[in-house]
């Protein structure tokens, strides 16, 4: 790709650090962790000299996380908090005020302030509650998501006393049982109820709501990743969204774009696709609508292309087609010439840019770690975007087109950090299953010495579509395991995105075959470092990463402990009880009864005989994805075959432990766990 006037920036040489002054630092651990300000969704003012942010800091002693918004000058400066508690900060067109979702009230409802924080009120007053806010351009409408009654919102009229009764009605019942009679009756760690999620409109002058979206569906339907899924056109007329119509929703991930009047009426759908398209976006001079689409249909995995149709002529081009990445975000520069996204490479992520009509994408912010949540000035001569990397968490950044040295706005976590020993990621390449290179992350121990021999723990990623990347993490944290004394691996076998779809694909269908082997490579290599000691090697995984610990149980016992975090345990028995039925019937080629032999063939549960290796088993029991039983059958076959075992279950927890006090003790057993096997 070649590189234009937004140059890729260098990182300066960092300062030398006398060693007497390093070994003050204290090795990272929970309770540091615990105490980062985690910053996201940087929002420029339409001037362009202000940016907004929100923050999240976690409050362990209310054991819960403490929402609130920031803004700091463009040209630098402290920055300075608005409100708390408060999230998702969106500017007013003329720039004078910040509409941002809150429950100050008692529930999640959109207020607006000044600039400056003052004068803070509510806008909106629903039963059903308010979130997700954008603002027209002409700043006469808000557009959000709410989770409605059906019936109530008949033809799009939209009754909130209708709304409100039934909320009291749900709320004062002493009968809390659930009645399914169709699929995805419960998703993630919820069930569905009577309720659906709409996007309504608002308007500021009467406070009018109408309802875009009605009927028995929810919409936008449940995200796949990725920006919004729903825009304002720049007139400020048509609101552009995406729907899933299927009448099976479990099965499918055909989602279209669809347009209406900001004002409601009829729906017109827009594109035609066999897979998702999502996350639509108008250019700013209103000629186009860009979104992201999949071609295949059933397979959430598949690449994320970037689609671009001209409004007038109808006329469709795929910019990306020929970049073999999957794109995650993007936005469009300030005069619709440029389209500015990201896509994950070999466990980083850059920003590029294109042109609508296609041609070759070009560099525009070098991805030697993790860039995203890109925005431009009016002139587009300045972008801030956010910045991390596995030893540093999200910070805001801005860099100008001249070529001037980044910059970040923010440091609100350096006085913190700066007590710790991080240590930087580094990459190695292996050779996996038929030869093919596989990629992995290392972090060495805090206070790594060369000459000492190191225990080493290997984090076995999720997905089984994800990555480890040069990113900074809360829930599966390099840098705590590191402050423990562990050699941390992080590899990224087959299945991993940033490696061409192909490395991707391959994993379906074959979870536990070239995936596995990768892994042993990886494990090969390491075991062969001169400061590792190769008979302390522990692994862990979650998800799928705990499917393929399950699957290392049955089938080596070279490591000395295991840790399982809601794995798969029973194929069969997780694909009849999971909610996103389309995930087991692409990944092994329909349901167990239409493929009993894949499913048979790629369960860990065939394989109890062989189970040796003492192992902790963590699940949530609100975890709809894997459900907890699924952790139960674990423990059981272990406890059956006397091996060592420890079962850790949430009762307030879904598939990730979110919670600050239940986070504490996650990292407490997960390391003490391990320690005793590693460390007598």
């Amino acid at each position: 790709m070649r590189k234009s006037a937004w140059l890729a920036f260098a990182l300066a040489p960092g300062f030398f650090i006398p060693e007497t002054v390093q070994a003050q630092k204290q090795p990272f651990n929970t309770d540091a962790l615990l105490k980062i300000q985690r910053l996201s969704d940087p929002q420029l003012s339409p001037d362009g000299k202000t940016v907004a942010f929100s923050s999240s800091t976690p409050d362990v002693a209310a054991n819960r996380s403490v929402h609130s918004i920031w803004s700091v000058p463009l040209e630098g400066g402290s920055p300075v908090k608005l409100v708390e508690p408060g999230d998702r900060p969106r500017w007013a067109p003329d720039g004078k005020g910040i509409y941002y979702t809150t429950a100050e009230s008692g529930a999640s409802q959109i207020w607006r302030m000044n600039p400056d924080g003052s004068a803070a009120a509510q806008i909106t007053k629903l039963a059903t509650e308010a979130s997700g806010q954008i603002i027209s351009g002409d700043g006469k409408y808000l557009v959000f998501t709410s989770d409605v009654y059906p019936e109530c919102s008949a033809n799009g009229s939209f009754d909130e006393a209708c709304n409100a009764k039934l909320v009291t009605a749900e709320r004062t019942s002493k009968v809390k049982a659930h009645l399914a009679t169709t699929l995805l009756f419960r998703h993630w760690n919820a069930w569905q109820g009577k309720t659906r999620t709409h996007i309504l409109s608002f308007s500021l002058a009467d406070s009018k709501v109408v309802d875009l979206t009605p009927g028995d569906r929810v919409v936008p339907p449940f995200s796949l990743g990725g920006p919004d899924d729903y825009a304002i056109s720049p007139d400020s007329r048509e609101v552009a969204f995406a729907m899933n119509v299927d009448a099976n929703p479990a099965i499918s991930t055909n989602s279209d774009i669809y347009g209406i009047l900001l004002t409601g009426g009829t729906a017109q759908k827009i594109t035609a696709g066999a897979g998702a398209d999502l996350s639509p976006s108008y250019s700013p001079d209103g000629k186009y609508l860009a979104f992201r689409s999949q071609s295949r249909a059933g397979y959430e995995s598949d690449k994320w292309r970037l689609v671009v149709i001209d409004r007038a002529t109808g006329k469709t081009t795929i910019p990306t087609d020929a970049i073999d990445r999957a794109v995650n975000s993007f936005t469009w520069s300030p005069d619709s010439s440029k389209l500015f996204f990201t896509a994950v490479d070999r466990g980083r992520q850059a920003i590029q840019f294109v042109s609508p009509e296609g041609g070759g994408a070009r560099m525009a912010i070098s991805g030697s770690n993790m860039v995203d949540d890109v925005q431009f000035t009016p002139d587009g001569k300045t972008m801030v975007f956010t910045r991390q990397r596995g030893d540093s968490p999200v910070e805001i950044c801005k860099v100008a087109s001249n070529g001037s040295k980044e910059v970040a706005l923010t440091h609100l976590n350096d006085a913190l950090l700066g007590q710790y020993e991080l240590t930087a990621l580094e990459d190695f390449t292996v050779t996996g299953a038929e030869n093919t290179p596989v990629h992995s992350f290392i972090v060495k121990p805090a206070g790594f010495t060369p000459t000492k021999k190191y225990p080493v723990l290997l984090l076995i990623h999720g997905g089984p579509q994800g990555e480890w990347g040069e990113s900074w993490t809360y829930r599966w944290n390099a840098q705590v395991f590191a402050g423990a004394g562990y050699v941390v691996v992080m590899p990224n076998p087959r299945g991993s995105i940033g490696y061409g779809q192909k490395f991707t694909d391959d994993i379906n269908n074959d979870w536990g075959g070239k995936p596995y082997d990768d892994l042993m490579a990886v494990t090969d290599y390491v075991a062969k470092l001169p400061y590792v000691d190769a008979d302390r090697m522990v692994a862990a995984g979650g998800s799928y990463g705990g499917y393929m610990v399950n699957w290392i149980l049955g089938h080596t016992d070279r490591f000395k402990a295991l840790v399982s975090h809601a794995g798969v345990f029973d194929l069969r028995a997780k694909a009849e009880a999971t909610e996103e039925l389309w995930f087991p019937i692409w990944e092994f080629g329909g349901m167990p009864w239409e493929n009993p032999e894949g499913y048979e063939k790629w369960s860990p549960s065939k394989f109890t005989a062989q189970f040796k290796t003492p192992t902790l088993v963590i699940h949530g029991e609100l975890d709809y994805r894997i459900v907890y039983s699924q952790g139960l059958q674990l423990f059981t076959a272990l406890q059956m075959h006397k091996v060592p075992s420890q079962l850790l279950v949430y009762p307030d927890e879904g598939h990730w432990i979110l919670k600050p006090q239940n986070s504490q003790l996650w990292y407490k057993t997960f390391i003490e766990w391990i320690d005793t096997y590693t460390k007598k």
